[in-house]
């Protein structure tokens, strides 16, 4: 990881910034004269309503990692017991206990994520005993939820790693990553999506896009296609399935907050093209208050954080697309927040298309950066 180039945030002088581990304790010590499990421990079971998992190693190195899972598209089947993340066995393998909750809701669960993995938290101190560290790493949404986190609850923690994440405020996840590419294709490709007659915010409409018709659209055109993809910074080939899932997203948080969750009446599109005709005739939404606020609030980012954090984007993401990567280290200088922040270069292919060597490496810059 040191070929690369990065970027620390660093206080000045007017200014000074997937699942929770869990360990056990018996009678045996290790060397560093804490106890330790005398068998691999695994506890998956419910807390409240989030199912949630724990597993400790035999030799157990005293330290916990806190993962945090992106996106489930609400009605996926799940599985129980809660499975095992799929980056848990690189922790254990370095000994650290590893924990994770399944949260109590899927689709846009950001409060959630957060709560209850506090919750979980909370339990596995109550329950084994605390860490000498602890460590928040997310991926995708739940990027977002450990920075969300770290804000509120970053006294307990030693780091945060952000893998992929929507590393913004909520409403700026809605507002210019979903809401944006969706009217912009609505726009240039009208009747494609097969709304019905109140648009994106008609719950008649399509919860489920066809990303293949959508393809089969954009080939058409494929100049207005390079001019969404290169406006909107999402890898042409990506462009259909990222739309498909934005719609998705946009729907599951309009069922859960209660109405549309964005308004962009007052916006002024630039980028598009002939800007004055794109913003005269692109479709225009009322956003229900509450629900607005209800979206907003679940993710409302400061910047202050509490703990360390590292920030590791994915390259060519169609999902989290590369000019939203500025996005918190912007607004982490602009509180003057007294934890270092390190951002490092995009790697990987892909929205979260890491190599285990590529995770294991932004995880030792976190270590890093916590231990200066």
């Amino acid at each position: 990881m040191n070929m690369y180039k990065e970027r620390v945030v660093r206080p000045t002088r007017k200014s000074f910034l997937l699942l929770a581990v869990a360990l056990f304790c018996v009678a045996a010590c290790n060397s560093a004269g804490l106890p330790k499990p005398a068998a691999p421990i695994q506890d998956a079971n419910v807390l409240g309503s989030a199912p949630y998992r724990i597993d400790i190693p035999e030799n157990w190195n005293g330290d916990l990692v806190v993962l945090l899972h992106g996106y489930e598209p609400k009605g996926s089947p799940r599985q129980q017991p809660w499975p095992q993340n799929e980056a848990a066995p690189l922790f254990l393998a370095k000994g650290y206990a590893v924990a994770a909750s399944g949260y109590s809701s899927q689709g846009w669960a950001v409060a959630d994520a957060v709560a209850d993995t506090e919750r979980l938290r909370t339990y596995f101190v109550e329950k084994y005993r605390k860490p000498r560290h602890a460590y928040l790493v997310g991926f995708s949404m739940g990027g977002l939820a450990a920075l969300k986190s770290a804000e509120l609850h970053g006294t307990s923690y030693d780091g945060a790693l952000s893998l992929c994440g929507a590393n913004m405020p909520a409403a700026t996840v809605f507002q210019d990553a979903v809401l944006t590419p969706l009217v912009a294709f609505d726009y240039f490709f009208p009747g494609t999506m097969g709304l019905a007659t109140g648009g994106l915010a008609d719950p008649d409409s399509p919860a489920m896009l066809d990303s293949e018709a959508i393809e089969r659209q954009l080939q058409k055109n494929e100049p207005i296609a390079t001019l969404l993809s290169k406006r909107l910074d999402i890898p042409r080939p990506g462009l259909a399935g990222a739309l498909m899932l934005y719609n998705l997203v946009l729907r599951e948080a309009a069922s859960r907050a209660g109405g549309f969750p964005v308004d962009n009446r007052s916006v002024a599109y630039s980028g598009f093209g002939d800007d004055e005709a794109f913003n005269r005739g692109v479709r225009r939404y009322a956003g229900d208050p509450r629900a607005v606020a209800s979206i907003g609030g679940s993710a409302e980012l400061t910047g202050n954080i509490r703990t360390p954090v590292v920030l590791q984007p994915s390259a060519l993401d169609p999902t989290v697309p590369a000019r939203f990567n500025g996005f918190y280290p912007q607004l982490v200088r602009s509180r003057g927040t007294p934890q270092p922040l390190l951002e490092l270069p995009a790697v990987g292919e892909g929205h979260c298309g890491f190599a285990n060597e590529q995770i294991e490496g932004a995880f030792d810059r976190l270590l890093q950066l916590h231990r200066r």
